[in-house]
């Protein structure tokens, strides 16, 4: 996990369920409400993150999955 961006993402998916969690409980309005306008800022620099993110592949469309590897897709059965 060396790249930032999936760190933000499991940090920002944790942070969405413990606000979740949040809203079941007796807390404070203002509180909740905060925490809502951090979580969609949070979203919204997350998503920025991984679209700009300087991310790249070898893998092709002919790789298939890696779960379930074909020899190429041109190939018919």
């Amino acid at each position: 996990m060396k790249n930032f961006a999936i760190k933000l993402v499991w940090f920002t998916t944790l942070f969405v369920f413990i606000f979740a969690g949040l809203c079941q409980t007796n807390i404070d309005l203002t509180i909740l409400i905060n925490i809502f306008i951090i979580g969609h800022f949070l979203i919204l620099f997350m998503v920025y993150t991984v679209l700009k993110d300087n991310y790249s592949t070898s893998k092709t469309f002919k790789d298939w999955y890696e779960d379930h590897p074909m020899e190429t897709l041109d190939e018919e059965q």
